[in-house]
C-alpha cells in the first residue's frame, strides 16, 4: 500500500526501516555559518542610517558606552534596540510558520495567512481605541488572546465545509477572516480617529522598538522558541500524519496544543512590537527544509537564524530604497512572500 507523504516531507528506507531524511551537517553549517552572518548583519545594520557611523564606533559604543557622545547614544538608544528586535521577530515568525507547517501538514501554512497576524493586530486596534493607556505589558497579552481567536475561527470556519479541513481551504478562509479584521481594524481607526497610532502597526516596521518592548518581549519569545526546540522531535513526528505519530507513541492531541500555544505566544508578541509583517513564516521553513531536511530538530533552530536573517537584511534594505526616507519592513518581505507564495500554491494545484 502507498503512503502518502506530506510534500517537503521525505522518507527513505534503511536496513528494512522507515527513516526520515535530514543532513545534519548542512544544519551545522546554517547555525555556525548563519550565526556569523547575523553577528556581521547587525554590525552593518547598527553603522548604516541617516547617519553613518563607522564600525569601530559601534563596537565603542557596545563595548564602551559614553553617553557624552552623540554617536553612541544613536547607537545605544535607537538602533540597537531596533536591529536587535528585528532579528526577534524574524526568529519569532520563522519559528512559529515552521511549527504550524509541521503540525498542519499544510506547506501555506503562516501566522499571515492563518488570521492570527489580523486577529492580533484588530486586538490592538480595540486596545488603542477603548484603553488607550494601557502598558505594552497588557498589550501583549491582549495581542496573544486576538491573534488565538483569528486562529480559532479560521480553523473553524474552515472546518465547516464538507470534506473537512484541507490547506486550500484552511488558507481561503484564512484570507477572507484576514481581511474582515483588517477592515474592522480599519473602521475602529477612521471612527474612533486612531489612524495615526495604528499607522506603524498597518505598515510593519522595526523603526520604533525601544528598550522597555524588547525586555518584555524577549522572555516571552526566548521560552517560547526553547519550548519548541524540546517539541521539535514530536513535530516531526506529526509532520508524517497522525496515524503515524501515534503509531510511534505520540500523544498528538498534547502535542498541538502545546504547539498552538508556542505559535500564539511568538506570533502575538512580534506583532505587538512591529506589526502585520508577514510571510516571513511562510519563506524560511521551506528554505529550511530544503537545506537541512525534514527533521525539525533542526529546521526549528535553523529556522530562527535564517528567519533573523531575513529580518535584519530587509530591514536594512528598507533603509537603502529611498533615503532618508524608509520603506515599511513588511513591504520590502511581501515583495519576496508574495511571489514565492504564489509559486507555492500553484505547485500544490498540480499536485492534487
Amino acid at each position: 500500500m502507498n503512503q502518502q507523504v506530506t510534500p517537503g516531507i521525505g522518507l527513505h528506507k534503511k536496513k528494512g526501516k522507515a527513516q526520515l531524511s535530514s543532513r545534519p551537517w548542512a544544519a551545522t553549517l546554517v547555525l555556525v555559518g548563519g550565526l556569523a552572518l547575523l553577528v556581521l548583519g547587525l554590525a552593518i545594520s547598527v553603522s548604516f542610517g541617516a547617519a553613518d557611523i563607522k564600525l569601530s564606533v559601534v563596537w565603542a559604543a557596545v563595548f564602551h558606552f559614553n553617553p557624552d557622545l552623540t554617536d553612541h547614544q544613536i547607537i545605544r538608544e535607537l538602533r540597537l534596540p531596533r536591529v536587535l528586535g528585528g532579528a526577534m521577530i524574524g526568529a519569532s515568525f520563522a519559528v512559529a510558520g515552521a511549527i504550524m507547517q509541521g503540525m498542519t501538514r499544510n506547506p501555506l501554512a503562516d501566522s499571515g495567512l492563518m488570521g492570527i497576524n489580523s486577529g492580533a493586530g484588530f486586538a490592538l486596534a480595540v486596545c488603542f481605541a477603548f484603553f488607550p493607556n494601557l502598558s505594552f505589558m497588557y498589550l501583549i497579552m491582549y495581542s496573544f488572546l486576538g491573534a488565538g481567536l483569528g486562529a480559532g475561527i479560521v480553523y473553524g470556519v474552515g472546518s465547516m465545509a464538507q470534506g473537512g479541513l484541507t490547506p486550500a481551504r484552511l488558507v481561503l478562509a484564512g484570507a477572507a477572516f484576514s481581511a474582515l479584521l483588517s477592515a474592522l481594524s480599519e473602521g475602529i481607526a477612521l471612527y474612533f480617529k486612531i489612524g495615526q497610532d495604528l499607522a506603524f502597526w498597518y505598515a510593519g516596521g522595526v523603526a520604533g522598538i525601544k528598550w522597555f518592548q524588547l525586555k518584555i518581549m524577549f522572555p516571552w519569545v526566548a521560552v517560547a522558541i526553547l519550548g519548541a526546540i524540546a517539541l521539535s522531535r514530536s513535530i516531526t513526528m506529526l509532520s508524517l500524519g497522525d496515524d503515524i505519530a501515534k503509531g510511534l507513541g505520540q500523544r498528538t492531541g498534547l502535542v498541538k496544543l502545546a504547539g498552538a500555544l508556542i505559535v500564539l505566544v511568538l506570533a502575538g508578541a512580534s506583532v505587538a512590537v512591529v506589526g502585520a509583517v508577514g510571510f516571513i513564516g511562510l519563506i524560511i521553513p521551506h528554505l529550511t527544509r530544503y537545506i537541512v531536511g525534514v527533521d525539525y530538530r533542526w529546521i526549528i533552530p535553523c529556522s530562527a537564524i535564517l528567519g533573523s536573517l531575513l529580518a535584519v537584511f530587509a530591514d536594512l534594505a528598507a533603509r537603502m530604497v529611498n533615503p532618508p526616507a524608509e520603506t515599511p519592513l513588511g513591504a520590502i518581505i511581501a515583495l519576496i512572500g508574495v511571489p514565492f507564495f504564489l509559486y507555492l500554491a500553484r505547485k500544490e494545484r498540480r499536485e492534487l
